[in-house]
């Protein structure tokens, strides 16, 4: 079998796993075999082929890494109001003890609400901001 023929099965096995993963990075490496696969059809020797294979796959990486696609999101996920539905829903509190908590009932259940530093302890309508397990951290609204 000729050698462009195992590039070119080893492309088709990577976009396969691709379209499993959901990530491009397979697919950069995919893109680097199929040219591994060209350079084996023009006649380059088996490690000329593996080069132009690792060159295109490094560079690919490299220009994922830098566009939207490759950018690694970083926020915090528990004050995503994308992420978690009750960011920015109000509730009551009545009243706070001395350690600026609360139990109160929210969608059918009692909570624990922790106020965000700073805010007055004082009964009323309250913002969620952040979810962290099952406390709400609130701030006046």
């Amino acid at each position: 079998m000729a050698s462009h023929y195992m590039w070119f099965v080893a492309v088709v096995a990577l976009v396969i796993a691709e379209l499993a993963t959901g990530t491009f990075y397979l697919l950069m490496v995919a893109l680097g075999l199929a040219a591994g696969g060209l350079a084996a059809l023009s006649g380059l020797a088996p490690p000329a082929q593996t080069l132009v294979a690792a060159v295109v796959a490094v560079i690919g990486i490299a220009v994922l890494r830098r566009s939207r696609f490759g950018r690694q999101r970083r926020g915090n996920a528990a004050a995503d109001p994308g992420v978690n539905l009750d960011i920015g829903q109000e509730l009551e509190v009545p009243a706070w003890d001395v350690y600026r908590r609360a139990r109160v009932p929210y969608r059918g259940a009692d909570w624990t609400v922790e106020l965000v530093p700073g805010a007055e302890p004082a009964p009323g309508r309250f913002r969620i901001v952040e979810v962290r397990g099952a406390t709400l951290i609130v701030s006046p609204r």
